[in-house]
């Protein structure tokens, strides 16, 4: 009984901790200003509990980022058409393209700080490799394109939270300008590519 209690506490406290942290996240003017400490006091927790359930500060990002994520990996792994495995491939990469930007929209403050933390290269963070082996398989599908790979680096760079954010923020471009624009950037790479190829 007291283990299940247990299991049921660090469940709850996980759940706070991620409802405190994307709660502080949305409302700071730069990731780097919230702390663990921050998020343990706004969800009410210790910060050992906190260091113990995600490791660390990255850690805790990388939870949150994947928890907020989870609607659209659950669309690209058995969803319909666009995201779904159903959709041709081409469609199919301007649609988990078009997907990325719109949750880095949304998730502004998060994905610049969870690309930005850490040392090391950002294009060996978990979260990125996982992108760019979904798109480049999709990739991989188009004929006569021939590096999937390289293709999909590029077409990711076009993603990246600083790039989203200065382009949000500081130069204020219109959302769906800037899904416009991907859309029509990603299509003449895949087609330029797909040409070259064959």
């Amino acid at each position: 009984m007291s283990e299940h209690r247990s299991r049921k506490d660090a469940a709850r406290n996980r759940e706070a901790v991620l409802a405190a942290a994307d709660a502080l996240f949305a409302r700071s003017e730069s990731p780097e200003d919230v702390t663990m400490a921050d998020v343990a006091t706004a969800a009410g927790v210790g910060k050992g509990t906190l260091f113990r359930a995600f490791g660390d500060r990255a850690g805790l990002l990388r939870a949150l980022y994947g928890a907020r994520l989870e609607p659209i990996r659950e669309a690209v792994e058995a969803g319909p058409p666009p995201l779904g495995p159903g959709t041709p491939p081409q469609e199919r990469a301007l649609a988990l393209l078009d997907a990325l930007l719109c949750f880095k929209l949304d998730n502004r403050r998060l994905a610049l700080a969870l690309e930005g933390s850490g040392s090391g290269s950002p294009y060996q963070a978990e979260h990125y490799e996982q992108w760019h082996g979904l798109l480049r398989a999709v990739l991989e599908q188009i004929p006569g394109l021939p590096d999937s790979g390289f293709t999909a680096h590029a077409l990711l760079a076009a993603t990246r939270a600083d790039l989203v954010e200065h382009l949000a923020g500081q130069e204020r471009e219109p959302r769906d300008t800037m899904r416009a624009r991907l859309a029509d950037f990603a299509a003449r790479a895949i087609l330029a590519s797909g040409r070259d190829g064959s």
